[in-house]
């Protein structure tokens, strides 16, 4: 699960030179992933009449249930290399699939190998503590009659309002095939883009408000904060329109042809998840825009009361260096009313310039 990396390095460059992992990525190596302490493995089987679901301790405790002719869907939380490599085994799934299922950090894509249809996508969820959006990598396969779906995160499941659309024999899902399940775990995925979408969309209405109050030292910080999280949302959603747009083009017998209509909703929603995230990404830099002229207009106000304040000073300043220069006769520096008449012209004067600044509108 990927959390807050990329900050640090907008906040204090120098923190870039302590890490390689930023900038020499190499895909063709595998990261040694480690297996998941809490793991779990859950079997569904369903049919239009039938409905059946089984928590398995061990990936070989689900073969025995794949040869009917119900749909079956295994689901694991929390990745475990070998249980994986044992289902990958099984199912005859290609090794260059296994290798992006056990890979961190893939991109989202979609891969048709061996009459298998593989999708890989990273679910979003927004840390309301730490106002941070957190990603978990899951990678879904639909084969003949059958789903699997392999999630990072042993402790938050994304697809438990699925689930219970399953249980209800009235359910779509049950009545349709094993593709319709396969866009019904995309489209879940998607949908919960706009929920952590709209979190940020909160945050960023709420920076702007600040910034109209008045703009503090950490309200760059913050504009900074939320275009890291731009950032890494852009990154997840954007390559999901291709993967999307692969899957219609792909022709594959596994998707049926009465179901393609709703990977298009989905393409069409993921379309319009895009063009929100653009318009976050444009709010955000109109956001620095705003910050920055507050920024010069609050500095050009401290500017120009420091230059009224010394035009104001500066009648006093030329009286007093009149009279303090060094020569013998200057006009009434003997009177003993002097002294009383410069310091009246040097107070009065400034005055007569305030109202006269005004009346000009000068500020």
């Amino acid at each position: 699960m990927l959390k807050r990396n990329y900050l640090d390095y907008l906040i204090n460059p120098l923190e870039i030179l302590k890490t390689k992992r930023v900038l020499q990525v190499n895909p063709t190596i595998i990261p040694e992933r480690k297996s998941a302490i809490n793991g779990k493995i859950f079997l569904i089987e369903y049919s239009p009449v039938d409905f059946e679901f089984k928590s398995i301790e061990k990936i070989e405790d689900c073969y025995e249930h794949l040869h009917t002719k119900s749909i079956s869907w295994i689901n694991i939380d929390g990745i475990n290399k070998t249980e994986v490599e044992k289902i990958s085994a099984h199912f005859g799934i290609h090794q260059l699939i296994l290798e992006d299922i056990l890979s961190t950090n893939q991109r989202p894509k979609m891969d048709e190998i061996n009459g298998i249809l593989f999708c890989v996508l990273n679910m979003l969820y927004f840390n309301e503590k730490e106002s941070t959006v957190e990603t978990e990598q899951i990678s879904i396969i639909l084969g003949k009659e059958f789903i699997i779906s392999i999630q990072d995160d042993a402790d938050r499941d994304v697809f438990d309002a699925v689930r219970e659309k399953i249980k209800l024999n009235t359910s779509k899902i049950r009545q349709s095939g094993a593709d319709f399940l396969y866009y019904i775990l995309i489209d879940s995925i998607v949908d919960h883009y706009f929920l952590v979408m709209e979190k940020l969309g909160e945050k960023i209405e709420q920076l702007e408000e600040d910034i109209a109050k008045g703009a503090d030292n950490q309200t760059l910080v913050k504009i900074n904060t939320i275009r890291k999280e731009m950032i890494l949302l852009k990154r997840s959603i954007g390559p999901v329109r291709e993967l999307i747009h692969g899957i219609l083009r792909s022709e594959n017998v596994l998707i049926e042809e009465k179901t393609e209509k709703y990977f298009k909703d989905v393409y069409d929603h993921i379309v319009q998840a895009n063009d929100l995230a653009e318009n976050y990404r444009d709010m955000l830099i109109n956001l620095q825009d705003l910050y920055m002229s507050n920024v010069n207009l609050k500095q050009n106000e401290v500017m120009k009361w420091m230059a009224i304040v010394t035009c104001l000073l500066a009648p006093a300043t030329v009286i007093g260096a009149i009279f303090g220069m060094n020569f013998e006769k200057i006009p009434m520096l003997h009177n003993k009313w002097g002294f009383f008449i410069s310091v009246v012209i040097m107070v009065f004067t400034p005055i007569w310039m305030f109202f006269y600044f005004k009346r000009k509108k000068w500020f």
